[in-house]
């Protein structure tokens, strides 16, 4: 990579991935004290999930709408400006109606900078690599949000002063943005105006097979990241620090995976397809391992592992998708596929979330484990449908 300039957006694609992969990972540990604040019970404080999925289904829909009027540079400041504001609002805190119209304009503010720098990165030489570097670094935000929140609110700081930090951590990324991005668009995005992309992005079988399988991907993300913590605290009965580092070690192998897992495969001649098979069966065994092992530390190592496997597969995903549908259309389909995944990022865990209130908060592992056979029949079924590269 010898041009500076790639290389300083590059940097700024992944300080924008941390920044909302902090607000992902830091979420779930900020539950219980929202469920105190606000005396509601886990089901009704899961209508956040749908709040914030709800932005990210507009930004995805508008994604390629907007790379063609705006631009790339135009696009990601809109987002990354959205998210900043609705993050200082959530600080005050206002009363649980104001934060879930705020939670909402904060997805959306998330969703365009995900999916533009998707959409960018999609677009360069090497795309597999770089999104799974892309990927990662959500990663190194969600494995540090968990800890940075606990130890926030474990110094006796209310659950409103995270956002502050998400709001602070918005003004370097406007620079960035603002000075090092181009405003041209991708050049699977240029061209001729299509008005029917949405249309024909929603009417091509391959493209919702596979937004309805990230939907189930990031369900079974988010439902790990968010109910996880209080899995631990509260039926395996650990100590609430010592289950916020448990929760950031999910996250951790989550990230490794997306760094590591990849690149071995490359060298081994293994392509994306079969890589995100081996990793779906991997997620499956040690989502049945966490499940049914006695101790704690076992739980904590299955937990990673678990991570480890399950996050290289949403890369993937995005890189497989040139082989699935027509260039013209790639821009609008991944911001359809990453809405769609949202809302799959705030079913699940709300479902979850339901049945914990319900039948206990140990329905959480066999609960993920069905879902991973869920995503083991999709994907066997999107398999069929990818040209040969």
């Amino acid at each position: 990579m010898s041009d500076p300039r790639l290389r300083v957006r590059l940097v700024l694609a992944f300080a924008g991935f941390i920044l909302i992969g902090f607000a992902a990972g830091a979420s779930g540990v900020l539950l219980p004290a929202q469920i105190a604040h606000y005396r509601l019970d886990k089901s009704v404080i899961g209508l956040l999930f749908f709040a914030f999925s709800a932005g990210y289904v507009l930004a995805g829909a508008v994604n390629g709408w907007l790379l063609r009027r705006a631009g790339t540079r135009t696009e990601l400041l809109l987002g990354i400006a959205t998210f900043g504001a609705a993050a200082l609002g959530c600080a005050l805190p206002p009363a649980y109606p104001g934060l879930l119209v705020l939670t909402l304009v904060l997805g959306f503010g998330a969703g365009i900078i995900d999916s533009g720098l998707n959409a960018y990165v999609a677009s360069l030489p090497r795309h597999t690599a770089r999104l799974n570097y892309l990927h990662a670094f959500y990663g190194v935000g969600a494995l540090l949000g968990p800890v940075l929140a606990a130890a926030l609110l474990d110094s006796g700081l209310p659950w409103n002063a995270v956002y502050l930090v998400f709001a602070a951590g918005s003004v370097p990324m406007l620079v960035g943005f603002g000075l090092g991005y181009p405003q041209a668009t991708p050049p699977a995005a240029d061209g001729p105006a299509r008005p029917s992309a949405v249309a024909a992005a929603v009417r091509h079988r391959a493209i919702v097979l596979t937004a309805l399988f990230l939907a189930v991907y990031v369900g079974v993300e988010a439902s790990i990241g968010n109910w996880g913590y209080s899995l631990l605290v509260e039926e395996r009965g650990q100590d609430a620090l010592l289950a916020g580092w448990a929760v950031s070690g999910y996250w951790f192998g989550f990230t490794a995976g997306r760094f590591v897992v990849n690149t071995l495969a490359e060298r081994a001649g293994i392509g994306p397809v079969a890589l995100a098979f081996s990793c779906l069966a991997a997620v499956a065994a040690a989502t049945a391992l966490a499940w049914v092992a006695p101790a704690d530390l076992v739980v904590v190592l299955a937990l990673a592992a678990l991570g480890f496997f399950l996050g290289p597969v949403f890369p993937l995903t995005i890189a497989v998708l040139p082989r699935l549908a027509p260039a013209w259309l790639v821009p609008t389909s991944i911001g359809l596929l990453i809405g769609v995944s949202v809302v799959g990022g705030a079913f699940f865990p709300w479902l979850a979330g339901t049945v914990a209130h319900h039948l206990g908060l140990g329905t959480l592992l066999p609960y993920t484990l069905l879902l991973a056979g869920l995503m083991l029949v999709s994907w066997w079924r999107i398999a069929r449908r990818v040209a040969p590269a």
